[in-house]
């Protein structure tokens, strides 16, 4: 194993050990939510910011993407070396008191006792891997997870759908992790073989476990991930009726401009329900 990823989990799921930078110096043992705060906080985040992250949390519940588990998190936008993420709760029950920032080791900055997701190191590494996205979704919609199981690929089948063009790759923690892992991406190592495997992508699969989707900013990742669980449940039932007719790459492409633009309607009516 890469001695970046080279650690011993301590009883809190944090990391303990030396660890390999990228610039191959050698750092501490790494002293997530069981131990002292890494570094300095880059600033508190523009409250807009944080109030889209708990908005995104109450939507995805809502729309059925995520249950009492799952994620959303979003760049620092003072830092874009750290991230926003609650603390571990329930996506639904999510209020800005809960949000939390971390670096892209998975550290968080200001722990104060707080629980911290396990699978936060999705995100840290995806960020690490493409500075495009700043926000990420992880979650285990139930329409989605066949795919990542039976070898059909998950495809655009209307113009809702058009960010899944381009192919979505489907991660095999296995290739990383070895056969008896728990299934949860867990450290940093499995982190980076997910990140590895969504690449330029907008939406990857976890085999037996769900899926990632990623944008430009939460309100594009949040229209992904609810428009991903809504695809799956369409072409699953074409392909009961038949062979589907799927949006080749340039309609896929056409579309997703389109929707890029048009987002914001579905965006206003989510908040609405959203807040009851």
């Amino acid at each position: 194993m890469n001695a970046r990823f080279g650690a011993n989990p301590c009883a809190c799921g944090g990391l303990r050990g030396p660890l390999l930078g990228r610039r191959g110096l050698m750092v501490g043992a790494a002293l997530l939510a069981c131990g002292p705060a890494r570094a300095q906080t880059a600033g508190p985040a523009n409250p807009a910011l944080v109030a889209d992250l708990v908005v995104a949390s109450h939507i995805l519940f809502n729309q059925g993407v995520v249950d009492a588990f799952g994620h959303i998190s979003a760049r620092h936008d003072r830092a874009p070396d750290r991230f926003l993420m609650s603390r571990s709760m329930a996506p639904g029950l999510v209020t800005a008191a809960d949000i939390m920032e971390f670096d892209l080791d998975g550290a968080a900055i200001d722990p104060r006792g707080r629980a911290i997701f396990l699978e936060r190191f999705i995100h840290a590494e995806i960020y690490r891997a493409r500075p495009d996205v700043t926000s990420v979704v992880h979650s285990h919609s139930p329409s989605v997870i066949p795919f990542g199981i039976t070898g059909v690929e998950l495809r655009p089948v209307y113009h809702m759908s058009g960010f899944l063009g381009g192919g979505v790759p489907v991660f095999e923690i296995r290739d990383a992790g070895g056969p008896a892992t728990n299934m949860l991406v867990s450290n940093a190592a499995l982190g980076h073989a997910l990140a590895a495997t969504l690449g330029p992508h907008r939406v990857a699969l976890m085999r037996g476990h769900g899926s990632v989707a990623v944008g430009a900013n939460i309100r594009q990742a949040t229209f992904r991930a609810v428009y991903t669980e809504l695809n799956a449940r369409m072409q699953a039932e074409a392909l009961r009726l038949g062979p589907p007719t799927y949006l080749n790459d340039a309609e896929a492409a056409a579309a997703n401009d389109t929707d890029d633009v048009l987002m914001g309607r579905a965006w206003e009516l989510w908040v609405r329900q959203a807040a009851g």
